[in-house]
């Protein structure tokens, strides 16, 4: 209880922002069934898929050592 308001929206976002993810990537996996891409370029949207969700953790890896060291 004696949590503020601010960690439940803290992890609402999170939780929010990894659903959407998933969902993207579902869209994404139909889209690429449904046009009969090769299989490189399913490759390659994985890749870039995987490497912009990757990005976007690290950012949230690097931001979250800045706070707790008092740096940001």
């Amino acid at each position: 209880m004696g949590y503020d308001i601010e960690q439940y929206e803290s992890l609402a976002l999170w939780i929010g922002l990894a659903v959407l993810f998933f969902f993207i990537g579902m869209a994404i996996q139909d889209v690429l069934k449904r046009g009969k891409v090769p299989l490189f370029g399913r490759i390659f949207v994985w890749i870039v898929l995987f490497t912009g969700c990757a990005g976007f953790i690290a950012k949230g890896i690097i931001q979250f050592i800045y706070e707790t060291q008092g740096l940001g």
